[in-house]
């Protein structure tokens, strides 16, 4: 199904603890225009609360997440 997300960007977070992947992608984010869609890929377990926490108050929408194994891919569209 992530075959059909067109993603303008993808970063690879993995590794990284937290509060870092999200400070990473909300940086990130600005660099795709609005109603792109970036792909952010963590290890972090703390990120499956602390991405869509982030969305909702950025503005911004998580419009997929999937997990792979010990990593999680977000997709999130930049909509702010």
């Amino acid at each position: 199904m992530s075959d059909d997300i067109k993603v303008a960007k993808v970063m690879d977070l993995k590794g990284l603890p937290c509060p870092m992947p999200v400070v990473k992608v909300s940086k990130g984010i600005k660099e795709v225009e609005i109603g792109e869609i970036i792909e952010a890929q963590t290890s972090d377990p703390g990120a499956l609360s602390d991405f869509p926490a982030w969305a909702r108050t950025s503005g911004n929408e998580i419009v997929k997440t999937d997990q792979d194994g010990d990593f999680t891919r977000f997709y999130i569209k930049r909509n702010a």
